[in-house]
């Protein structure tokens, strides 16, 4: 599935229901016909999220399927994202497939080094050219400024320590940091294990102060998308 299809059924169920509907379990026996019992566990892995050990975050990301065909991320983000690369070497934080790699890498030849970072880098493409590195977003394996742009999509909404990944994004990014997150509510029940929830571009600016001089932050078809230049 799309993103772009995704986006329209988000815009009826966290636009359209009001949340005594979707808080109801009502909502949850419905959502339950479509999902079976991983609705449950979703529910259960946000309500336990500050006592999950690693094992159990883990367990829990392998066994989610997968909704969207290589890349969570719209077509317009894409196209974006490698318009606004800059520099010679980037790395994408959170790359699962490598499919946004794969993008950037035929949209910007020139940017010679291109290096994807994930907790399970097994289902990532091999694609020469194209480095692979298993890490957390919270603890990178990267000196200071080691990219000229660093790219981070669909991430920080599934990291309960968001504001520490934040700062180990800007600290590797010697040029540029582009960070993309789905604009929705929360709710009880829903289709993803998300800890974070940005409704307005503004709300994600709370989330990444101090913001620099240098920045943009816009809302792309339901989707936040953030841009910062670093100075210096």
């Amino acid at each position: 599935m799309r993103r772009e299809t995704t986006n329209q059924i988000r815009f009826i169920l966290e636009d359209m229901l009001p949340p005594v509907v979707r808080d109801s379990r009502a909502f949850l026996w419905g959502a339950s016909r479509i999902w079976g019992d991983h609705i449950g566990k979703l529910t259960s892995f946000r309500a336990r999220a500050p006592f999950l050990n690693a094992e159990e975050y883990e367990e829990l990301y392998r066994e989610h399927p997968r909704v969207h065909e290589g890349t969570d991320n719209s077509e317009a983000c894409i196209r974006k994202i490698v318009k606004d690369a800059v520099g010679e070497s980037l790395c994408d934080v959170g790359c699962g497939t490598g499919a946004l790699l794969s993008r950037i890498r035929a949209g910007r030849p020139e940017i010679a080094k291109l290096t994807g970072v994930d907790f399970v880098v097994e289902d990532a493409a091999a694609l020469p050219g194209i480095e692979y590195v298993a890490a957390k977003i919270e603890d990178l394996p990267f000196e200071d400024n080691s990219f000229d742009t660093v790219v981070c999509t669909h991430v920080i909404e599934h990291v309960l320590e968001y504001r520490q990944a934040i700062a180990e994004l800007r600290r590797v990014a010697r040029k540029r940091v582009i960070i993309v997150v789905p604009r929705e509510r929360e709710y009880r029940y829903t289709f993803n294990p998300h800890f974070n929830f940005f409704p307005y571009p503004h709300s994600f600016l709370r989330a990444v102060h101090p913001v620099p001089p240098r920045y943009e932050c816009i809302d792309i078809g339901r989707d936040i998308y953030y841009r910062e230049d670093i100075d210096g």
